[in-house]
């Protein structure tokens, strides 16, 4: 007798949980880094690239943080009727701030080094 199909995908233990508290540190990791980046960034006289691109890090942390409940309903409710999983935006949303840390860094370094 085969288990129901909920069972042959859902897994009773934490690991959605530990995703959710995953994409939270991500996300305020984020938010927090960027905005502290971005008032060195004006504190310190560089280029206004370099606040820009560290406050727009801080916004797609902030973005992430808000989604993060939505996210998780949306997995649970994938896991337990066997639906594949999608996070497109929020990954893309992700890349997208951390690649906004990597180029205010490169602005930074850049600055200094001249």
């Amino acid at each position: 007798m085969g288990a129901a199909p909920e069972e042959e995908v859902w897994d009773s233990g934490l690991q959605s949980e530990r995703t959710r508290l995953a994409w939270v540190r991500t996300a305020v990791l984020l938010a927090t880094g960027g905005l502290g980046a971005a008032g060195l960034a004006l504190r310190h006289d560089l280029p206004v690239p370099a606040g820009v691109v560290f406050a727009m890090a801080s916004f797609c942390g902030g973005l992430l943080l808000i989604r993060t409940r939505a996210r998780y309903r949306r997995v649970q409710a994938a896991l337990h009727g066997g639906r594949p999983l999608d996070h497109g935006a929020d990954v893309l949303v992700a890349w997208l701030g951390t690649l906004c840390v990597v180029t205010g860094a490169i602005v930074f370094v850049w600055s200094q080094a001249l």
